[in-house]
């Protein structure tokens, strides 16, 4: 089983039809969605491995209904339940970038997670937003050391270059090494910023394996600081939302992990995880794009 660790909130998704106008109308689509790195990585895992979200939502009837969605995809939720629910937006421009304002509320305040929890777990993967304030920061590098004293692997991503800066570089690399993940995820910028690129010294004292996406350019996977393999991307057309794009390489990734993917085959099932929810709003796949049967997960 995986287990996800973090956010679970709702997105309010505005697609902008032209440039920003400001101080005045521009014309959009809005759209609302479950959201959440940590809930997005679950829900694009489930249909592929056996998947556990644990989290806060607020004691509200969005908590309820977040919960239920995420259920209703196939994830086994294990949430607390306290203040209000949180909420992201995300004004996307026309050519897919974002520009998100996050209230996480509820989500951020993690803490006192029932070690019982991780039964089952074989790997546990940690959105690196929940290292943003305390009393969750304390919790994930607590959780994580129960997994690793159980054997379980752990994971961490990157997730956001305003996290690291509001962080600062060296708090967020002393986070990443008090947690000890096995792999650890980033884009380009994150890697930059955290001195990741490329390999190197930095990067071997935070994972053994560290996975850099470069967009549509090849992924790196760095074994022990050393640049290992380059894993060339397919074209994706019709790109409209980058929305939840890491989180569905995550899941792809870490999904064929588990079914015994070397590093190469799995980058291939994130990069068409990924694929999966470039044309719709939000963290969301295109109907029957990732199942059990999907031949690039069966084969990997």
């Amino acid at each position: 089983m995986l287990a996800v660790v973090g956010d679970l909130v709702e997105d309010i998704v505005v697609w902008a039809d032209e440039p920003l106008r400001v101080a005045t109308d521009t014309a959009a689509h809005v759209f609302r969605a479950r959201g959440g790195s940590a809930a997005n990585v679950a829900a694009l895992a489930a249909p592929l491995v056996p998947t556990r979200f644990i989290g806060r939502v607020g004691a509200d009837a969005a908590g309820v209904s977040l919960a239920d969605d995420l259920a209703t995809a196939g994830v086994d939720v294990r949430v607390q339940r306290a203040g209000r629910s949180g909420t992201v937006v995300l004004l996307v421009d026309a050519d897919g970038e974002r520009t998100m304002f996050p209230d996480r509320a509820a989500s951020a305040l993690l803490d006192d997670v029932d070690d019982a929890w991780l039964d089952g777990v074989a790997l546990l993967h940690l959105p690196a937003y929940g290292l943003e304030r305390e009393p969750m920061r304390h919790e994930l590098v607590r959780l994580a050391g129960v997994a690793r004293a159980r054997g379980i692997r752990v994971s961490v991503d990157a997730s956001s270059t305003g996290l690291i800066a509001g962080l600062g570089t060296e708090v967020a690399l002393d986070l990443f090494r008090a947690i000890a993940p096995d792999l650890v995820f980033a884009n380009e910028d994150e890697a930059a910023l955290l001195g990741l690129a490329g390999g190197g010294a930095v990067a071997a004292s935070v994972a053994r394996t560290v996975v850099v996406k470069h967009g549509p350019l090849p992924t790196d996977v760095i074994v022990d600081g050393t640049l290992a393999e380059r894993v060339d991307v397919a074209p994706v057309a019709d790109i409209r939302d980058l929305t939840g794009a890491g989180d569905a390489f995550a899941a792809g990734f870490l999904a064929a992990t588990l079914r015994g993917s070397d590093a190469a085959a799995a980058c291939l099932a994130g990069h068409a995880s990924a694929a999966s929810v470039l044309a719709n709003p939000g963290a969301h796949a295109t109907p029957g794009s990732a199942t059990r049967d999907q031949d690039v997960n069966r084969d990997a």
